[in-house]
Protein backbone atom coordinates (compact mmCIF):
# COMPACT_ATOMS: atom_id res chain seq x y z
CA UNK A 1 0.00 0.00 0.00
CA UNK A 2 1.14 3.08 -1.24
CA UNK A 3 2.26 5.96 1.59
CA UNK A 4 0.22 9.59 1.34
CA UNK A 5 2.67 12.17 0.56
CA UNK A 6 2.49 15.07 3.29
CA UNK A 7 1.76 18.68 2.05
CA UNK A 8 4.94 20.19 3.76
CA UNK A 9 4.79 23.45 2.20
CA UNK A 10 1.32 23.79 4.05
CA UNK A 11 2.20 22.90 7.19
CA UNK A 12 5.11 25.53 6.85
CA UNK A 13 3.12 28.30 5.96
CA UNK A 14 0.58 27.25 8.97
CA UNK A 15 3.92 27.17 11.40
CA UNK A 16 4.67 30.70 10.29
CA UNK A 17 1.38 32.23 10.67
CA UNK A 18 1.28 30.82 13.93
CA UNK A 19 4.78 31.81 14.97
CA UNK A 20 4.75 35.92 17.39
CA UNK A 21 7.14 37.32 14.85
CA UNK A 22 6.70 39.10 11.91
CA UNK A 23 7.59 37.27 8.38
CA UNK A 24 7.53 38.91 5.25
CA UNK A 25 9.01 37.13 1.83
CA UNK A 26 9.47 38.91 -1.14
CA UNK A 27 11.23 37.70 -4.93
CA UNK A 28 13.36 38.80 -6.87
CA UNK A 29 11.89 41.89 -8.26
CA UNK A 30 10.55 42.92 -4.12
CA UNK A 31 7.05 41.42 -4.98
CA UNK A 32 5.55 40.03 -1.93
CA UNK A 33 4.85 36.25 -2.16
CA UNK A 34 4.32 35.48 1.97
CA UNK A 35 3.06 37.82 4.79
CA UNK A 36 2.13 36.40 7.62
CA UNK A 37 -0.64 37.40 9.81
CA UNK A 38 1.65 38.79 12.97
CA UNK A 39 3.38 40.58 10.36
CA UNK A 40 -0.16 42.02 9.32
CA UNK A 41 -0.89 42.96 12.95
CA UNK A 42 2.73 44.94 13.55
CA UNK A 43 2.17 47.01 10.16
CA UNK A 44 -1.71 47.48 10.86
CA UNK A 45 -2.56 46.04 7.48
CA UNK A 46 -4.42 43.13 5.84
CA UNK A 47 -2.57 40.33 4.03
CA UNK A 48 -4.65 40.77 1.48
CA UNK A 49 -3.36 44.21 0.86
CA UNK A 50 0.27 43.21 0.83
CA UNK A 51 0.23 40.34 -1.01
CA UNK A 52 1.09 40.96 -4.83
CA UNK A 53 2.41 44.15 -3.78
CA UNK A 54 5.94 45.38 -4.24
CA UNK A 55 7.31 46.39 -1.22
CA UNK A 56 7.64 50.33 -2.13
CA UNK A 57 3.40 50.39 -2.53
CA UNK A 58 3.63 48.85 0.91
CA UNK A 59 5.62 51.00 2.19
CA UNK A 60 5.86 54.02 0.48
CA UNK A 61 8.17 55.98 3.27
CA UNK A 62 10.81 53.62 2.57
CA UNK A 63 13.59 54.37 0.10
CA UNK A 64 16.67 51.99 -1.79
CA UNK A 65 18.80 53.13 1.26
CA UNK A 66 16.10 52.56 4.01
CA UNK A 67 14.51 49.26 3.20
CA UNK A 68 16.28 46.62 4.22
CA UNK A 69 14.53 44.02 2.37
CA UNK A 70 15.35 46.10 -0.92
CA UNK A 71 19.41 46.51 0.60
CA UNK A 72 19.33 42.54 0.97
CA UNK A 73 18.09 42.08 -2.89
CA UNK A 74 20.58 43.99 -3.93
CA UNK A 75 23.73 43.40 -2.19
CA UNK A 76 22.83 39.90 -0.91
CA UNK A 77 24.22 40.27 2.20
CA UNK A 78 22.45 39.80 5.77
CA UNK A 79 21.47 42.64 7.73
CA UNK A 80 20.70 41.60 11.33
CA UNK A 81 18.57 43.19 14.18
CA UNK A 82 18.39 46.53 12.32
CA UNK A 83 16.21 48.92 14.37
CA UNK A 84 13.97 50.19 11.58
CA UNK A 85 11.11 53.44 11.90
CA UNK A 86 8.59 53.62 9.14
CA UNK A 87 5.58 54.80 8.01
CA UNK A 88 2.75 52.54 6.66
CA UNK A 89 -0.19 52.98 4.20
CA UNK A 90 -2.33 53.83 6.60
CA UNK A 91 0.06 56.49 7.48
CA UNK A 92 1.14 55.08 10.97
CA UNK A 93 4.31 54.99 12.03
CA UNK A 94 5.94 51.44 13.26
CA UNK A 95 9.16 50.59 15.10
CA UNK A 96 10.41 47.47 14.54
CA UNK A 97 13.73 45.82 15.14
CA UNK A 98 14.12 43.42 11.53
CA UNK A 99 16.91 40.42 11.18
CA UNK A 100 16.61 40.83 6.65
CA UNK A 101 18.19 37.53 4.37
CA UNK A 102 18.58 36.74 1.30
CA UNK A 103 16.90 33.99 -0.01
CA UNK A 104 19.94 32.43 -2.53
CA UNK A 105 19.31 29.00 -5.24
CA UNK A 106 22.02 28.00 -7.17
CA UNK A 107 24.51 30.97 -6.28
CA UNK A 108 21.95 33.63 -7.59
CA UNK A 109 19.55 35.60 -5.22
CA UNK A 110 15.85 34.45 -5.77
CA UNK A 111 14.23 36.39 -3.33
CA UNK A 112 14.54 37.89 0.44
CA UNK A 113 12.96 37.13 4.05
CA UNK A 114 12.55 39.99 6.64
CA UNK A 115 11.90 38.68 10.48
CA UNK A 116 10.46 41.46 12.23
CA UNK A 117 9.68 42.21 16.25
CA UNK A 118 7.19 45.00 16.82
CA UNK A 119 8.92 47.40 19.54
CA UNK A 120 6.72 50.67 18.59
CA UNK A 121 5.14 51.05 21.71
CA UNK A 122 8.42 50.21 24.02
CA UNK A 123 10.20 52.24 21.60
CA UNK A 124 7.66 54.98 22.85
CA UNK A 125 8.22 54.34 26.30
CA UNK A 126 12.02 54.39 25.30
CA UNK A 127 11.97 58.20 23.78
CA UNK A 128 9.15 59.04 27.02
CA UNK A 129 12.13 57.97 29.68
CA UNK A 130 15.12 59.74 27.88
CA UNK A 131 12.94 63.08 27.37
CA UNK A 132 11.97 63.50 31.14
CA UNK A 133 15.51 62.60 32.01
CA UNK A 134 16.81 65.34 29.56
CA UNK A 135 14.33 67.68 31.04
CA UNK A 136 14.75 66.62 34.75
CA UNK A 137 18.47 67.20 34.26
CA UNK A 138 17.87 70.32 32.36
CA UNK A 139 15.76 71.81 34.98
CA UNK A 140 18.13 71.10 38.05
CA UNK A 141 20.80 72.35 35.82
CA UNK A 142 18.85 75.72 35.62
CA UNK A 143 17.91 75.65 39.23
CA UNK A 144 21.76 74.44 40.09
CA UNK A 145 20.72 71.82 42.12
CA UNK A 146 21.58 68.15 42.40
CA UNK A 147 20.09 66.44 39.36
CA UNK A 148 20.29 63.00 40.80
CA UNK A 149 17.68 61.11 42.59
CA UNK A 150 19.37 59.25 45.26
CA UNK A 151 17.25 59.81 48.60
CA UNK A 152 19.21 57.17 50.70
CA UNK A 153 22.11 57.70 53.36
CA UNK A 154 24.11 54.84 55.09
CA UNK A 155 21.80 56.37 58.21
CA UNK A 156 18.90 54.74 56.64
CA UNK A 157 20.61 51.45 56.33
CA UNK A 158 19.06 48.94 59.15
CA UNK A 159 20.87 46.77 60.90
CA UNK A 160 23.43 45.18 63.83
CA UNK A 161 24.28 42.11 61.96
CA UNK A 162 28.46 41.89 61.75
CA UNK A 163 28.58 40.92 58.22
CA UNK A 164 26.13 43.57 56.71
CA UNK A 165 28.08 46.41 59.28
CA UNK A 166 31.34 44.79 57.37
CA UNK A 167 29.66 45.64 54.20
CA UNK A 168 28.27 49.25 54.67
CA UNK A 169 31.94 49.50 56.25
CA UNK A 170 33.45 48.63 52.99
CA UNK A 171 30.48 51.32 51.52
CA UNK A 172 31.79 54.07 53.61
CA UNK A 173 35.09 54.00 52.87
CA UNK A 174 34.79 53.35 49.15
CA UNK A 175 32.60 56.64 49.02
CA UNK A 176 35.93 58.69 49.81
CA UNK A 177 37.08 57.54 46.09
CA UNK A 178 36.10 57.88 42.93
CA UNK A 179 36.90 54.48 41.81
CA UNK A 180 34.03 51.55 40.39
CA UNK A 181 32.29 49.63 43.11
CA UNK A 182 30.54 46.32 42.37
CA UNK A 183 27.83 45.60 44.61
CA UNK A 184 26.74 41.27 44.79
CA UNK A 185 23.50 40.69 46.53
CA UNK A 186 20.40 39.09 45.96
CA UNK A 187 17.94 40.44 45.13
CA UNK A 188 15.79 42.36 47.71
CA UNK A 189 18.72 43.22 49.98
CA UNK A 190 18.71 46.64 49.57
CA UNK A 191 21.74 46.78 46.86
CA UNK A 192 20.59 50.39 45.08
CA UNK A 193 19.82 51.59 49.15
CA UNK A 194 23.90 51.07 49.49
CA UNK A 195 25.02 52.40 46.12
CA UNK A 196 22.63 55.89 46.53
CA UNK A 197 24.09 56.32 50.10
CA UNK A 198 28.04 55.63 49.05
CA UNK A 199 26.54 58.38 46.04
CA UNK A 200 25.46 61.24 48.84
CA UNK A 201 28.23 60.37 50.92
CA UNK A 202 30.34 60.51 47.68
CA UNK A 203 32.42 63.73 46.45
CA UNK A 204 29.93 63.68 43.40
CA UNK A 205 27.05 64.02 45.62
CA UNK A 206 26.32 67.48 43.93
CA UNK A 207 26.09 65.82 40.68
CA UNK A 208 23.68 63.37 39.46
CA UNK A 209 22.78 59.93 40.55
CA UNK A 210 20.97 57.75 37.62
CA UNK A 211 19.86 54.01 38.47
CA UNK A 212 19.48 51.85 35.34
CA UNK A 213 18.21 48.32 35.35
CA UNK A 214 20.10 46.28 32.47
CA UNK A 215 17.33 43.94 32.48
CA UNK A 216 14.81 46.20 32.13
CA UNK A 217 15.41 47.48 28.62
CA UNK A 218 15.40 45.49 25.41
CA UNK A 219 18.76 44.39 24.08
CA UNK A 220 18.54 45.91 20.99
CA UNK A 221 18.09 49.95 22.57
CA UNK A 222 20.30 49.73 25.60
CA UNK A 223 23.46 50.55 23.68
CA UNK A 224 21.58 53.81 22.57
CA UNK A 225 20.42 54.42 26.35
CA UNK A 226 23.75 54.02 27.50
CA UNK A 227 25.47 55.94 24.82
CA UNK A 228 22.98 58.57 23.04
CA UNK A 229 22.11 58.72 19.50
CA UNK A 230 22.62 61.21 16.58
CA UNK A 231 20.34 62.39 13.72
CA UNK A 232 20.31 59.28 10.81
CA UNK A 233 22.09 56.54 13.15
CA UNK A 234 19.08 54.42 12.42
CA UNK A 235 15.80 55.06 10.62
CA UNK A 236 13.45 57.80 13.23
CA UNK A 237 16.76 58.51 15.16
CA UNK A 238 17.07 61.81 16.58
CA UNK A 239 20.41 63.64 18.76
CA UNK A 240 20.00 62.72 22.02
CA UNK A 241 22.47 61.96 25.04
CA UNK A 242 22.46 58.92 26.91
CA UNK A 243 22.51 58.30 30.33
CA UNK A 244 26.14 58.57 30.58
CA UNK A 245 26.20 62.28 29.60
CA UNK A 246 23.26 63.06 31.65
CA UNK A 247 25.18 61.21 34.77
CA UNK A 248 28.39 63.65 34.24
CA UNK A 249 30.01 64.72 37.38
CA UNK A 250 27.75 62.15 39.37
CA UNK A 251 27.09 59.04 39.58
CA UNK A 252 25.77 56.16 37.27
CA UNK A 253 24.80 53.18 38.83
CA UNK A 254 23.78 50.10 36.47
CA UNK A 255 21.76 47.04 38.30
CA UNK A 256 21.80 43.24 36.62
CA UNK A 257 24.91 44.10 34.99
CA UNK A 258 25.49 40.79 33.72
CA UNK A 259 22.28 41.19 31.91
CA UNK A 260 23.95 43.25 29.22
CA UNK A 261 25.48 41.68 26.09
CA UNK A 262 29.07 40.84 25.94
CA UNK A 263 29.62 43.36 22.96
CA UNK A 264 28.12 46.04 24.78
CA UNK A 265 29.89 44.86 27.85
CA UNK A 266 33.34 45.61 26.13
CA UNK A 267 32.06 48.94 24.82
CA UNK A 268 31.11 49.71 28.54
CA UNK A 269 35.07 48.97 29.58
CA UNK A 270 36.33 50.98 27.20
CA UNK A 271 34.32 53.94 29.01
CA UNK A 272 35.73 52.62 32.01
CA UNK A 273 39.39 52.80 30.50
CA UNK A 274 39.36 55.73 28.51
CA UNK A 275 36.33 58.19 30.25
CA UNK A 276 35.08 58.91 27.05
CA UNK A 277 31.72 57.51 25.37
CA UNK A 278 30.62 58.50 21.46
CA UNK A 279 27.03 58.10 20.35
CA UNK A 280 25.55 55.70 17.86
CA UNK A 281 26.21 57.04 14.69
CA UNK A 282 28.72 59.60 15.46
CA UNK A 283 31.89 60.29 14.82
CA UNK A 284 33.09 62.23 17.57
CA UNK A 285 33.69 61.00 21.27
CA UNK A 286 32.98 63.09 24.63
CA UNK A 287 34.77 62.86 27.86
CA UNK A 288 32.65 62.44 31.10
CA UNK A 289 33.29 61.90 34.44
CA UNK A 290 30.99 59.73 35.51
CA UNK A 291 31.52 57.10 39.12
CA UNK A 292 30.34 53.36 37.79
CA UNK A 293 28.65 51.14 41.00
CA UNK A 294 27.54 48.30 39.32
CA UNK A 295 25.18 45.45 40.83
CA UNK A 296 24.55 41.79 40.30
CA UNK A 297 21.94 39.36 42.21
CA UNK A 298 23.84 36.39 40.98
CA UNK A 299 27.97 35.91 41.88
CA UNK A 300 30.51 37.55 39.97
CA UNK A 301 32.33 33.61 39.91
CA UNK A 302 28.94 32.57 38.88
CA UNK A 303 28.46 34.74 36.17
CA UNK A 304 31.86 34.10 34.67
CA UNK A 305 31.66 30.67 34.48
CA UNK A 306 28.32 30.89 32.54
CA UNK A 307 29.73 33.57 30.03
CA UNK A 308 27.55 36.33 30.87
CA UNK A 309 29.97 38.83 32.47
CA UNK A 310 33.51 39.45 30.29
CA UNK A 311 36.50 38.85 32.70
CA UNK A 312 37.89 41.98 31.89
CA UNK A 313 35.07 44.05 32.77
CA UNK A 314 34.74 42.20 36.25
CA UNK A 315 38.20 42.93 37.05
CA UNK A 316 37.94 46.24 35.73
CA UNK A 317 34.84 46.96 38.14
CA UNK A 318 35.71 44.65 41.28
CA UNK A 319 38.03 47.70 42.25
CA UNK A 320 35.74 47.63 45.50
CA UNK A 321 33.51 44.58 46.21
CA UNK A 322 30.94 44.85 48.35
CA UNK A 323 28.76 41.94 49.25
CA UNK A 324 25.57 42.05 50.96
CA UNK A 325 24.48 38.88 52.83
CA UNK A 326 20.68 37.72 52.41
CA UNK A 327 18.19 38.30 54.81
CA UNK A 328 18.51 34.59 55.65
CA UNK A 329 21.90 35.09 57.35
CA UNK A 330 20.97 38.17 59.21
CA UNK A 331 17.91 37.05 61.16
CA UNK A 332 19.52 38.78 63.79
CA UNK A 333 18.24 42.32 62.31
CA UNK A 334 14.89 41.08 61.88
CA UNK A 335 13.78 42.53 65.04
CA UNK A 336 15.06 46.30 63.82
CA UNK A 337 13.83 46.01 60.62
CA UNK A 338 10.61 45.11 61.63
CA UNK A 339 10.56 48.18 64.22
CA UNK A 340 11.54 50.38 61.64
CA UNK A 341 9.26 49.36 58.89
CA UNK A 342 6.27 49.21 61.67
CA UNK A 343 7.17 52.99 62.50
CA UNK A 344 6.86 53.72 58.13
CA UNK A 345 3.72 52.05 58.05
CA UNK A 346 2.25 53.83 60.77
CA UNK A 347 2.88 56.79 59.62
CA UNK A 348 1.52 56.16 55.81
CA UNK A 349 -1.38 54.32 57.41
CA UNK A 350 -1.98 56.48 60.48
CA UNK A 351 -2.22 53.67 62.39
CA UNK A 352 -0.62 53.44 66.33
CA UNK A 353 1.12 49.78 66.19
CA UNK A 354 3.85 49.07 68.76
CA UNK A 355 5.27 46.08 67.98
CA UNK A 356 4.82 42.12 66.70
CA UNK A 357 3.60 39.60 69.19
CA UNK A 358 6.32 37.43 70.36
CA UNK A 359 4.76 33.81 68.93
CA UNK A 360 4.94 35.88 65.52
CA UNK A 361 7.96 37.31 65.32
CA UNK A 362 8.94 34.08 65.83
CA UNK A 363 7.58 32.59 63.13
CA UNK A 364 9.19 35.66 60.70
CA UNK A 365 12.68 34.83 62.72
CA UNK A 366 12.18 30.90 61.27
CA UNK A 367 10.70 31.57 57.49
CA UNK A 368 13.63 31.33 54.99
CA UNK A 369 12.91 35.28 53.13
CA UNK A 370 13.70 34.02 49.74
CA UNK A 371 12.79 37.64 49.20
CA UNK A 372 14.79 39.29 51.46
CA UNK A 373 14.25 42.48 53.28
CA UNK A 374 12.01 43.78 49.95
CA UNK A 375 9.80 40.52 51.38
CA UNK A 376 9.79 41.54 54.79
CA UNK A 377 8.80 44.91 53.89
CA UNK A 378 6.05 43.70 52.15
CA UNK A 379 4.83 41.42 54.84
CA UNK A 380 4.61 44.09 57.18
CA UNK A 381 2.45 46.10 55.20
CA UNK A 382 -0.03 43.52 53.99
CA UNK A 383 -0.35 42.64 58.44
CA UNK A 384 -1.08 46.73 58.28
CA UNK A 385 -3.84 45.61 55.80
CA UNK A 386 -6.03 43.48 57.96
CA UNK A 387 -5.85 44.64 61.09
CA UNK A 388 -8.67 47.04 63.12
CA UNK A 389 -8.20 51.10 63.38
CA UNK A 390 -7.04 50.53 67.09
CA UNK A 391 -4.35 47.31 66.85
CA UNK A 392 -0.90 47.89 68.24
CA UNK A 393 0.17 44.58 68.55
CA UNK A 394 1.00 42.51 65.07
CA UNK A 395 0.21 38.81 65.44
CA UNK A 396 0.17 35.85 63.52
CA UNK A 397 -2.98 36.03 61.69
CA UNK A 398 -2.75 39.80 60.39
CA UNK A 399 0.39 38.18 58.27
CA UNK A 400 0.66 36.09 55.04
CA UNK A 401 -0.28 32.58 55.99
CA UNK A 402 3.07 30.82 53.71
CA UNK A 403 5.22 33.25 55.80
CA UNK A 404 3.30 31.69 59.33
CA UNK A 405 3.15 28.43 58.07
CA UNK A 406 6.74 28.18 56.72
CA UNK A 407 7.77 27.73 61.01
CA UNK A 408 5.48 24.57 61.67
CA UNK A 409 6.79 22.34 63.44
CA UNK A 410 10.03 24.59 64.11
CA UNK A 411 8.52 26.43 66.87
CA UNK A 412 8.99 25.69 70.53
CA UNK A 413 5.98 24.14 72.40
CA UNK A 414 3.83 26.81 74.19
CA UNK A 415 4.03 24.31 77.56
CA UNK A 416 7.71 23.09 77.42
CA UNK A 417 7.65 21.97 80.95
CA UNK A 418 4.97 19.29 80.29
CA UNK A 419 6.99 15.87 79.88
CA UNK A 420 6.94 14.79 76.01
CA UNK A 421 7.06 10.71 76.27
CA UNK A 422 7.85 10.76 79.71
CA UNK A 423 11.27 12.74 78.87
CA UNK A 424 12.38 16.42 79.61
CA UNK A 425 15.12 18.28 78.01
CA UNK A 426 16.27 20.45 81.27
CA UNK A 427 19.22 22.65 78.51
CA UNK A 428 16.36 23.40 76.30
CA UNK A 429 13.56 24.70 78.86
CA UNK A 430 16.57 26.56 80.99
CA UNK A 431 17.06 28.23 78.14
CA UNK A 432 13.69 28.75 76.70
CA UNK A 433 12.77 29.86 80.11
CA UNK A 434 15.50 32.65 80.55
CA UNK A 435 14.94 33.64 76.88
CA UNK A 436 11.16 34.36 77.35
CA UNK A 437 12.16 36.13 80.72
CA UNK A 438 14.60 38.54 79.15
CA UNK A 439 11.95 39.45 75.98
CA UNK A 440 9.30 39.83 78.85
CA UNK A 441 11.47 42.10 81.19
CA UNK A 442 13.14 43.97 77.90
CA UNK A 443 9.13 44.37 76.78
CA UNK A 444 7.92 45.51 80.05
CA UNK A 445 11.77 47.93 79.82
CA UNK A 446 10.45 49.12 76.32
CA UNK A 447 13.50 48.00 75.30
CA UNK A 448 15.82 50.09 77.26
CA UNK A 449 18.45 47.55 77.51
CA UNK A 450 20.23 49.62 80.60
CA UNK A 451 16.95 48.80 82.50
CA UNK A 452 16.58 45.57 81.59
CA UNK A 453 20.11 44.76 82.51
CA UNK A 454 19.30 46.27 86.12
CA UNK A 455 16.25 44.51 86.65
CA UNK A 456 17.85 41.30 85.75
CA UNK A 457 21.05 41.35 87.73
CA UNK A 458 23.18 41.24 84.50
CA UNK A 459 25.88 43.37 83.67
CA UNK A 460 24.85 45.03 80.71
CA UNK A 461 27.70 42.94 78.20
CA UNK A 462 26.19 39.68 79.86
CA UNK A 463 22.90 40.95 78.83
CA UNK A 464 24.02 42.05 75.42
CA UNK A 465 25.81 38.61 74.67
CA UNK A 466 22.35 36.73 75.78
CA UNK A 467 20.64 38.79 73.51
CA UNK A 468 23.12 37.96 70.33
CA UNK A 469 22.31 34.47 71.32
CA UNK A 470 18.85 34.44 71.53
CA UNK A 471 17.91 36.35 68.17
CA UNK A 472 16.57 39.13 70.34
CA UNK A 473 17.57 43.02 69.35
CA UNK A 474 16.36 46.37 70.12
CA UNK A 475 18.07 49.74 70.38
CA UNK A 476 18.69 50.44 74.06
Amino acid sequence: MSKKLVDWSAQFEWILNMINVGVHIVDRQGVTVFYNEMMADIDGLSREQVLGKNIFEVYPSLTDETSTLHLALQKGKQIVDKIQTYVNKQGKQITSINSTYPLIEDGQIIGAVEIAKDITKIMSLYDQVLDLRKQLLESKQKDKSPAGTADFHFSDLIGKNKRFRQALSIAKKAARTPSPVLIYGPTGTGKELVAQSIHNASLQREGPFIAQNCAAVPKELMEGLLFGTTKGAFTGSIDRPGIFEQADGGTLFLDELSSLELPLQAKLLRVLQDGKIRRIGGMTEKEVNVRIIAAMNIHPQEAMEKGILRSDLYYRLNVVHIELPPLAERKDDIPLLADHFIQKFNDTFGTQVEEISERALERLYYYDWPGNIRELRHAIESAFNLIDPDCEILDEHHFPPHVMDASEGKLPEQNRFKPENGNINLPDLLEEFERGTIMDVLEECKGNISKTAELLGLKRQALQYKLNKYGINRDS
